[in-house]
């Protein structure tokens, strides 16, 4: 069968689309849920909807709560474990991640980043592969931190990953909405895991019920909820 972008797929439909781009010499760009096989053809191997961002990535949006690491995705990780110069973080995969003191901007031997076990991180995974151990780093290419690194203070919450795509499209304008209500910190990993921070427990609170409420809401009721997630703030101030 043959994958067309946003219709519902199962496993071992072709997206000849994207093998049609290949063969004009352009480079394709696979998300979760699609591999490629040793014909090149390009194969669906999770059941939900093909998606496609102009001009050339393809990924397939299902509902999933088990994360399957992917080459530099954003995650939010615990540091469950610290062994010599790695740290050992749990990103709700498989396996625990690594995480090089090193990889930190501006760390050196003597100047070592303050992170401890039980920390929230906000990460990137620089290596992804089904044959080796899950390694993240806290700066971008250009070796800034930018929003990456330790969590400090905050929330921790799990969700499903379909819920996580859903918010940070720049279609939804949910964040927009809610950030017009009351003023947030937020860090939402692809692993299906939200940091949020508010200026106070309540307000915190309200941020990950109304963010939990999105899942299952239309744009059009999206304003709804963040009104009424303000209005509920403001009676308890």
């Amino acid at each position: 069968m043959i994958a067309l972008v946003d219709a519902p797929v199962l496993p071992g439909f072709r997206v000849d689309e994207a093998i049609e781009i290949a063969k004009s010499n352009r480079k394709v760009v696979l998300g979760p849920g699609l591999r490629q096989d040793k014909d090149d053809a390009v194969l669906v191997c999770k059941s939900g909807v093909l998606r496609k961002k102009a001009p050339n990535t393809f990924w397939v949006d299902c509902y999933q709560k088990r994360y399957v690491p992917n080459r530099s995705e954003i995650v939010v990780g615990i540091v469950t474990q610290k062994a010599g110069d790695i740290f050992r973080v749990d990103i709700g995969g498989s396996e625990p991640a690594s995480l090089s003191y090193l990889a930190f901007e501006g760390a050196t031997k003597k100047n070592r980043p303050d992170v401890n076990v039980g920390d929230a991180i906000c990460a990137r995974l620089l290596i992804a592969n089904r044959d080796l151990e899950p390694e993240l780093i806290c700066v971008d290419s250009h070796g800034k931190k930018g929003k990456l690194g330790v969590l400090h203070d905050g929330f921790v919450f799990n969700c499903s990953i379909n819920l996580v795509r859903k918010i940070l499209n720049p279609k939804c304008a949910f964040l927009d909405l809610l950030a017009k209500e009351m003023a947030f910190e937020m860090a939402a990993g692809m692993n299906g895991r939200i940091w949020i921070k508010g200026k106070t427990v309540k307000e915190t609170i309200a941020v990950g019920n109304a963010i939990l409420a999105v899942e299952f809401k239309s744009n059009e009721e999206l304003k709804e909820l963040c009104d009424d997630i303000g209005s509920y703030v403001a009676g308890f101030s």
